[in-house]
């Protein structure tokens, strides 16, 4: 391992591995990418793996569409299958708020040129047949919307961003970060030091962790995530059969739900309002490809209105119960750029949507790295946006708040 590098980026999941390809992409290959165990470990393994363009705020969902567009480039460079499903989605609105909601959503969309549309009910059971059409008003079709495999897009970044020159240190341990005063940093790991122009921070569930090796308190929290696979029902086999293609993905913002075809069976995810968070204050170093017990009692309410919703996933057996920690933000929105007064230290931190948001990500820091600006207005990332008094008890409270509230709409002021 050479002991000099342009850039450090310490973290092997999705996010830390897309800024490793744009970094190289743009020009900067004297960069190598430090990760204490394997890629992929932490969350990004064990993640759903869907992908949407609709955010609250137009820029990001701007950057979530390139996100999504950038898929077919790094698997002709990598060689490597990012097992894309492009399904397209529905989003399902309950009453006439939400559909006003998702209308705007539609209208940001189009000027951002977005393939969004307004579809009737009808038209939406011919995306997704599960649902019981008298609890709804309306839909809102996107037909990027899909799922792909965790582990084959963190390799096909990983790949291509080797194939431009750049390096991978998998069971390399971060340590210490130290300022030098010239600007400059030293990244002391377990395999000896290297000296760095910078250090960006994508340490994933560590990211608080590598932040406090500078003298950071970031206010990230992970939350603990279910997700149900379940037993294949003869419905999606139906559907598959007359119509050619996978059931498509959908979101019920009031039953907290999102939900897809997985293999004969579905995948059913929820946002729970009794959420919970993992490791408050610290997260253990030796936690890695694991997954966190069940949690049925809790996430009852939110499969109850999911079975009045969607009526035929009640009969269906639950084939596994998936429950790992994601870390996000205070808003829920990422939390990028450049650490004021801390020449040469960046975040690409609490980022959860990993898979929608991953190279939207990369792009505008290796923008922000290498040409001094990130290309877009994306104040609603941007790392500033927060300071010192974004505590950790201010972080624990809002990142809860925050995901008990994911699903509903959040009213100006």
């Amino acid at each position: 391992m050479k002991n000099t590098a342009q850039a450090v980026v310490i973290g092997g999941g999705v996010v830390g591995a897309s800024v490793l390809y744009h970094l190289a992409r743009e020009g900067m290959t004297d960069i190598m990418l430090l990760e204490r165990d394997v890629l992929t470990c932490g969350s990004s393994w064990h993640a759903a793996g869907g992908f949407h363009t609709i955010n609250g705020d137009p820029n990001v969902a701007k950057l979530q569409k390139y996100t999504i567009e950038l898929y077919k480039e790094i698997e002709e460079l990598s060689g490597q299958s990012c097992g894309v499903h492009q399904t397209g989605g529905v989003m399902l609105a309950a009453d006439e708020q939400r559909m006003e909601w998702l209308r705007m959503s539609l209208a940001r969309g189009k000027y951002l040129g977005l393939d969004l549309r307004e579809m009737s009910l009808d038209e939406a059971l011919e995306v997704n047949p599960f649902f019981d059409k008298s609890k709804f008003v309306g839909a809102i079709y996107d037909p990027l919307d899909g799922h792909l495999d965790p582990y084959g897009v963190t390799h096909a970044y990983a790949k291509s961003a080797k194939i431009l020159g750049a390096k991978i240190h998998e069971q390399t341990k971060v340590e210490d970060t130290i300022p030098n005063g010239d600007g400059t940093w030293t990244v002391v790991t377990n395999k000896g030091n290297i000296h760095t122009e910078n250090v960006v921070n994508c340490g994933g569930l560590w990211a608080r962790e590598v932040g406090r090796m500078a003298g950071l308190e970031l206010p990230i929290l992970a939350m603990e995530h279910h997700y149900l696979l379940t037993e294949g029902f003869p419905e999606v086999a139906e559907f598959n059969e007359r119509t050619g293609r996978e059931v498509g993905h959908a979101v019920d913002f009031s039953a907290e739900l999102y939900t897809r075809q997985e293999r004969d069976g579905v995948l059913i995810g929820t946002y729970e309002k009794n959420c919970k968070p993992w490791q408050p204050r610290e997260t253990p170093w030796n936690f890695g490809s694991e997954l966190l017990e069940p949690d049925y009692d809790r996430i009852m309410p939110s499969l109850e209105k999911i079975f009045d919703h969607f009526p035929a996933y009640e009969n269906a057996g639950i084939r596994q119960a998936v429950n790992g920690p994601f870390v996000f933000g205070p808003d829920g929105n990422p939390m990028i750029g450049p650490m004021r007064g801390m020449p040469g230290y960046w975040c690409a931190v609490a980022i959860m949507a990993g898979f929608s948001q991953g190279g939207g990500v990369g792009l505008t820091l290796a923008n922000w790295m290498v040409h001094g600006d990130p290309g877009a207005d994306i104040w609603a990332m941007d790392i500033a946006r927060y300071g010192d008094w974004t505590t950790m008890k201010y972080a624990n409270k809002k990142v809860r708040e925050n995901y008990s509230r994911r699903f509903q709409i959040k009213f100006p002021n």
